[in-house]
């Protein structure tokens, strides 16, 4: 379909449905005894908040988090499944950020931020180390972009593992802040992004930033209605259950936004936390 050779990453295979249970476990696993001991704390719509409220579950500590009251019900219904406590807010950064803010002041608990932290960017890099080392040779590199903690960690592994090897990110055009972050040099916030790809709606961390300024060959956007037709060619063909920001990547190729002919090409699938009573076709 896409003229190539395409090697999948399936993270939504992964414990929690999405590579965010690397990271979470990277970071919950690397604090000391006395840090960990009040639990850890974030703010997150759903992937983050299942793998960080699993990886503490898994050490032994509680698990505080900020959920916005757009949260899908799937998302929310796991973390309640693995123990974590929740607090509700409103689906702005700004009120995420400070209810989050009066948890940690009320809890003790250690933060760890969805992307922005070396931590959980070095978690997540270990699914393009694992890629590199079980497709050697490959020549280009496609994953999500949101707050920017799997590009940066498949961008940096990637630097390591196979220099030759072009990494792209692919965003949606209705959240296309990234984009507009690598041409104007300097971070623009994600405002209103309007896309189905409710994985990719945040704004580029800090951290994520520098790393895919200097690690990065491009990034390119998708419309909508090709992010459906890639998720719905992955469910139908290859039999693969992905969430609509799985599917991104892939829609660059089959849009044409990329060209992988004759170029042996790997996506990272990102997660499959869908909710199936509210597909998109």
């Amino acid at each position: 379909m896409a003229g190539a050779a395409l090697h999948f990453k399936c993270e939504q295979l992964q414990k929690v449905g999405a590579f965010k249970f690397r990271g979470a476990t990277n970071a919950v696993f690397s604090l000391s005894d006395t840090h960990a001991t009040a639990g850890v704390a974030t703010h997150s719509s759903g992937n983050h908040a299942q793998a960080l409220a699993l990886a503490a579950r898994n050490r032994g500590i509680p698990a505080h988090i900020v959920m916005p009251s757009s949260a899908s019900p799937v998302k929310r219904a796991a973390v309640e499944g693995y123990g974590a406590s929740i607090t509700t807010c409103e689906p702005t950064l700004a009120a995420r950020e400070t209810t989050l803010e009066r948890v940690v002041a009320r809890t003790g608990a250690h933060f760890v931020h969805p992307y922005d932290d070396h931590r959980v960017i070095a978690g997540a890099a270990t699914a393009a180390l694992e890629l590199h080392e079980q497709v050697p040779g490959l020549e280009l590199l496609l994953a999500p972009v949101g707050g920017g903690g799997l590009l940066a960690g498949t961008a940096l592994a990637t630097q390591l593992v196979a220099p030759d090897c072009r990494v792209i990110g692919v965003e949606p055009a209705g959240a296309a802040d990234a984009y507009r972050s690598m041409a104007a040099g300097t971070i623009v916030p994600s405002i209103d992004p309007r896309t189905i790809a409710d994985g990719l709606l945040t704004s580029l961390g800090q951290r994520n930033f520098a790393i895919l300024q200097r690690c990065l060959h491009s990034i390119v956007t998708v419309g909508e209605a090709d992010i459906v037709m890639a998720m719905r060619a992955l469910w139908q063909r290859a039999k693969l259950l992905v969430e609509p920001s799985a599917a991104v990547p892939l829609a660059a190729l089959l849009s044409g936004a990329i060209d992988p002919r004759g170029v042996p090409t790997g996506i990272i699938l990102s997660g499959g936390n869908v909710d199936l009573d509210g597909l998109p076709w």
